[in-house]
């Protein structure tokens, strides 16, 4: 991206770059020429950007000794997006977005939680010093791609809000980020995903597999699985046992395949583990179609998870939906097992994959939702 030019990719600040005039600094650098009679303070001032900023950029230099013709770093400040919700959002894009996030937000803390079967890396995001901790993930399946195009799309412009001192939606942000931690794994199934938006490839060590479990079918927009045949949102132990016997497929499929025993896939242990380690508060696992969510499971959800619900349904419109006949998804088993609320929402509606011609109705209605879930 040309924005990427202008960005030193040798920015060594890794805790949280502050600004005093804004609080939370968001940059790209830009080369400025120093005139005479310049001083740090009146290039900070003239250019309205705070002073401790401009020295965080430009700390291997000497600000109080500027000459006539110097060439320092001023950071700009960004106003529109990096994520693009217009492109089909594959794991390539997704980690070109990731990348140009890191250098421009470098408050934002990303790292891995494992890999997916054919070793793609699964990101792990966290923005936030809260206490609360949140969780967010996106693509469990993979025709549901345009839930991780969701995720980064609000990411950003929370971002962008925090970097700019912009209320979203009449809310003041900075709040939010100091009382909230936010966990993002906005692609949990990146194998998955490429598989039906790019199909197999002579590359794909899993490429005779797949066309056998698709039967030889060349289109694999309806596959959900990962790139094994294993449905992931199948694999967890809430009552396993009820969807190992009633799911039609008995052998690994394009969807609705259990596996052969819970936990077995490595997207999987990846997801279990890391709500293990960090003992969020609430998770949400967002989700495609339908326009409502579910938010129960087996009467383990706590008394507040009926009120955050109340407040989802109020900012979104979606359906709120306290019990559905189904069982083994990581909202359920995230509910019985730390007994906190879990939330499934199911965006949009018609077939999946959902064409990118709703990704404005879609944002517009969960936009309510992903702010609530930080404020609640």
């Amino acid at each position: 991206m040309e924005l990427l030019k202008q960005a030193n990719n040798e920015l060594d600040e890794k805790n949280l770059i502050q600004d005093s005039e804004v609080g939370i600094v968001g940059f790209v650098r830009e080369a400025y020429e120093v005139k005479k009679g310049d001083t740090a303070f009146s290039i900070a001032r003239s250019l309205h950007i705070g002073l401790d900023a401009l020295y965080l950029v430009n700390h291997k230099k000497d600000l109080t000794m500027l000459d006539t013709g110097d060439t320092i770093d001023v950071p700009r400040r960004l106003t529109s997006r990096i994520v693009d919700p217009s492109r089909k959002y594959d794991s390539s894009v997704f980690k070109e977005d990731l990348d140009c996030l890191k250098v421009v937000y470098p408050f934002l803390e990303c790292s891995t939680i494992g890999q997916s079967v054919m070793g793609k890396q699964i990101h792990h995001l966290k923005i936030g010093n809260g206490k609360k901790k949140i969780h967010w993930n996106g693509s469990f399946h993979a025709n549901e791609w345009i839930t991780s195009s969701v995720i980064m799309t609000f990411l950003n412009d929370y971002l962008l809000a925090l970097t700019n001192n912009i209320p979203m939606r009449g809310l003041p942000v900075y709040p939010l980020f100091e009382q909230v931690t936010l966990s993002i794994v906005p692609m949990v199934n990146p194998d998955g995903v490429d598989l039906v938006l790019s199909g197999t490839t002579k590359d794909d060590f899993y490429n005779q597999e797949v066309e056998v479990i698709n039967r030889d079918h060349p289109d694999f927009t309806g596959w959900k699985a990962n790139i094994r045949g294993v449905d992931l949102n199948n694999q967890f132990p809430a009552k396993w046992e009820i969807e190992k016997e009633r799911k039609e497929p008995k052998a690994p499929a394009p969807r609705d395949y259990p596996g052969d025993n819970p936990l077995t896939e490595p997207e999987v242990i990846a997801m279990a583990e890391l709500a293990k380690r960090e003992n969020f508060d609430m998770v949400v696992a967002f989700h495609t179609q339908g326009e409502e969510f579910y938010w129960g499971y087996e009467g383990f959800e706590p008394d507040e998870a009926e009120r955050m619900a109340v407040e989802f349904e109020r900012v979104s419109t979606y359906k709120s939906v306290r019990y559905v006949d189904s069982h083994a998804g990581f909202k359920d088993w995230f509910i019985q097992e730390f007994k906190k609320p879990g939330f499934t929402l199911e965006l949009g509606k018609g077939i999946n994959p959902l064409p990118l011609s709703q990704f404005g109705n879609i944002y517009q209605k969960v936009f309510g939702i992903c702010l609530a879930s930080l404020y609640i």
